[in-house]
C-alpha cells in the first residue's frame, strides 16, 4: 500500500474540497427492495416515510438499452421490472430459479449489508466484514474484477432448499448486482453458467441508472432540500478554480463534477467529485471499492486508520494514495482520493489513471 507523503499531491485536492464540501448539491434517495440493501434516506423531514415506497416511484431502468451477453441455454428472458435491466427465468423438471441484474449508483448500502440481506432470504444469520471477505469468490464480470457469493439455505415458510449466486461489480460510477436465487440444485447445477453469463456481459455504453423522480411527489409532500420543483439537480453546485490543463467532461449519475487530463502521448486519468448522503456506504467499503478498482486487495479497518488525514475547515478529510494495475490497459495506475464527511453528507475527490499523470497532478 502507497502512502501518500508529499503536500503538492494533495494541493489541488484540498482545493477543490475547501471550495466546494460547504454548499448545496444533489440529495439521491434510493428504497429499500427485495433485490438490494440501500441505505435510508436521511430523517430531516418529519413527514418523509421511512420507506417511501408509498410515495416515490421505484428508480425505474426499464428503459434502459438492452445489457448485452451470451444467453446460456434454458434461460428464458422475461418483462423487466424497474429496478432490472435484465431478468429471466430457469427451470428444469419443475424446479426453478431466477436470474437478476440490477445497477444502482453509489455504493447502494454496501456489500457487507447486500450480501447480508441475500443471507437472510435463505435463512442464514449475518456475517461480519472480515467473514465476507473469506467467502467471497474472485469472478470475471465483463472482463473486470467483481465478487461472487454462493449462500445455501432454506426458503422461510415453505423450508424447502434453496440457494443464492450473487456476484457485485463496482464500476466507476455504479454498482452491478448480478443474482440467481431459486431451487438449491438447479442454482448449483446451474453455477458454470451463471459465471459464463456473467465473463459474457457487456455493458457497451449503458447510461447511468435512473434515481428517483422527485416530480411525482404528491402535491402535498413537503420539499426535499437539493431538489427543485421540476424534480431535477438543484441550481447550486460547488464553485473551484480548475487547473490549467484539466478538461470538463460528461457527468454521470451521481458525479457533481469531472473533469479529464490528457498528455501529448495520451495519457490519461480523471478527477470526478462525488456526494452521498449519510456515511456514503461507510469509509473502509469505499475506500476497498477504489482499491478493487487497481486490482488491490481490501485493506482491514486498522490499516484503513492509518491513512493520512488533514483538517478540511473542521472536517477530517482521509487521503487514499494506491498504486496498482489498470484492468483494462494491464498498465500501472494510480488513485488519490479523499474523503471528507461534512454536514450529513461524505464527499468524494478521486483521482484516477496513468500513474505518470497522477504523480504530475
Amino acid at each position: 500500500m502507497k502512502i501518500l507523503s508529499h503536500k503538492s499531491a494533495i494541493a489541488i485536492l484540498t482545493a477543490l474540497l475547501l471550495a466546494g464540501c460547504g454548499r448545496d448539491s444533489v440529495k439521491v434517495y434510493h428504497v429499500e427492495t427485495n433485490d438490494i440493501a440501500t441505505t435510508p434516506p436521511p430523517a430531516t423531514p418529519a413527514a418523509m416515510p421511512g420507506g417511501m415506497s408509498g410515495n416515490i416511484p421505484m428508480p425505474d431502468n426499464s428503459n434502459l438499452p438492452k445489457l448485452k451477453y451470451a444467453l446460456p441455454a434454458g434461460w428464458k428472458e422475461k418483462e423487466l421490472t424497474q429496478l432490472r435491466v435484465a431478468s429471466f427465468d430457469v427451470s428444469e423438471n419443475g424446479k426453478t430459479a431466477d436470474v437478476s441484474v440490477i445497477p444502482l449508483g453509489g455504493s447502494s448500502g454496501g456489500d457487507t449489508a447486500n450480501v447480508n440481506r441475500w443471507r437472510g432470504q435463505v435463512g442464514q444469520t449475518p456475517l461480519d466484514e472480515a467473514a465476507l471477505a473469506k467467502a467471497a469468490e474472485a469472478v470475471e464480470i465483463a472482463g473486470q474484477a467483481g465478487a461472487l457469493y454462493d449462500v445455501a439455505g432454506t426458503a422461510p415458510g415453505s423450508g424447502d432448499e434453496q440457494r443464492i449466486l450473487g456476484a457485485i461489480l463496482h464500476g466507476e460510477d455504479t454498482v452491478w448486482y448480478f443474482k440467481m436465487m431459486g431451487d438449491a440444485d438447479l442454482v448449483e447445477k446451474q453455477k458454470a453458467n451463471f459465471i459464463a453469463f456473467l465473463k459474457s456481459v457487456d455493458f457497451g455504453k449503458l447510461p447511468a441508472p435512473s434515481t428517483m423522480d422527485m416530480s411525482k411527489l404528491p402535491a402535498s409532500h413537503p420539499a426535499i432540500p437539493g431538489m427543485n420543483a421540476a424534480g431535477g439537480e438543484a441550481a447550486a453546485k460547488p464553485t473551484w478554480t480548475v487547473p490549467a490543463g484539466w478538461q470538463e467532461g460528461e457527468l454521470a449519475q451521481f458525479l457533481v463534477a469531472r473533469y479529464v487530463i490528457q498528455t501529448a502521448e495520451n495519457a490519461v486519468a480523471v478527477v470526478n467529485v462525488s456526494m452521498l448522503d449519510g456515511d456514503g456506504g461507510g469509509l473502509l467499503p469505499n475506500v476497498n471499492r477504489w482499491r478493487g478498482q487497481l486490482g488491490l486487495p481490501p485493506i482491514t479497518e486498522a490499516e484503513l486508520a492509518a491513512l493520512p488525514t488533514f483538517d478540511a475547515n473542521g472536517a477530517k478529510a482521509v487521503v487514499a494514495d494506491f498504486t496498482g494495475t489498470d484492468p483494462k490497459s494491464q498498465k500501472s495506475a494510480r488513485l488519490v482520493g479523499v474523503v471528507v464527511p461534512r454536514n450529513g453528507q461524505t464527499w468524494f475527490y478521486k483521482l484516477m489513471g496513468d500513474a505518470n499523470v497522477v504523480g504530475a497532478q
